[in-house]
């Protein structure tokens, strides 16, 4: 064994990982970068590989069912004071993208280090990279998908003001969340296979727990709003939406939802260090 891997080289690991310090863990991150977008432009080239589509689908399941959500509540059923939410297939797309993001990778850190657990076990790269990797390519796959919701403000040329510049706030902030709850959770998931199971249950019902299909501001809904103010995905879906829908915007819900994403992200980051070790006896 030679002399830098028995001290650990900077992009490597030391013996006891629980014991390097979050800046050291960033910077072998940083230095991991270019690994890092191969393994990423990898996932993107799987997933489109071989299918006709190709690109496509990145947008055309969130397109279809806010299709679907448009229809339901414009033609069947009222939806309420339509000044907060017209024209309502923008609001529909602009949380619905979002939202397809923290959903897919919340579904995909949970399984991102068993689903590669020779890889993590053998190679000597950071294993935070394997579920960056995730978070990663379902945020470009978001990120390939906003055309779709430029698009349609181009069509319904709704009013447009200047906090849509928001978008790379909501963005960073939106990052930093899921990269919080992927560390947490695909450590948890490889010493409880359960929470695999667990964590699709509650996507579910957080996607009606959260505002991604209607207004907060509306009917019975406002009477509970200070209810939305823990769920840091309703801040996110505010800053995303207030150039485009001014009223959506609450600044304590948003200054709220920040706290508790850097939060989130801090334990995440503490969560994964400490159980670095257990997960490699496991994996």
């Amino acid at each position: 064994m030679t002399r830098a891997s028995m001290s650990g080289r900077i992009g490597g690991f030391t013996t006891d990982p629980s014991h390097v310090g979050p800046i050291v863990r960033a910077r072998r991150v940083w230095d991991y970068r270019r690994i890092l977008w191969v393994l990423v432009k990898g996932d993107l080239k799987v997933r489109y590989s071989d299918s006709v589509l190709g690109y496509l689908w990145t947008v055309l399941e969130p397109l279809l069912m806010s299709l679907v959500f448009w229809f339901i509540f414009t033609k069947l059923f009222i939806r309420g004071d339509p000044r907060f939410t017209d024209p309502y297939i923008v609001f529909l797309l602009s949380g619905q993208l979002p939202w397809y993001w923290f959903n897919a990778a919340i579904s995909g850190s949970t399984k991102s280090l068993l689903g590669e657990a020779q890889m993590v076990r053998s190679t000597n790269v950071p294993r935070e990279l394997w579920v960056l990797r995730t978070i990663l390519a379902k945020g470009a796959e978001f990120v390939f998908s906003l055309p779709v919701l430029i698009a349609f403000i181009l069509f319904y040329r709704p009013h447009i003001n200047i906090e849509i510049l928001y978008w790379p706030v909501a963005f960073f902030l939106e990052w930093l969340l899921l990269v919080g709850f992927g560390l947490m959770l695909a450590s948890v998931t490889v010493l409880v296979r359960d929470v695999d199971r667990i964590v699709r249950i509650i996507l579910r019902v957080l996607f009606y727990g959260s505002p991604v299909l209607y207004s907060i501001n509306q009917g019975r809904i406002e009477k509970v709003a200070w209810l939305y103010t823990v769920n840091p995905i309703a801040g996110i879906l505010d800053l995303f939406r207030v150039g485009i829908f001014p009223l959506e915007m609450d600044r304590n819900r948003v200054i709220v939802a920040s706290v508790e994403t850097v939060f989130i992200f801090v334990i995440g980051i503490f969560v994964f260090a400490r159980l670095e070790r257990q997960i490699l006896k496991e994996i």
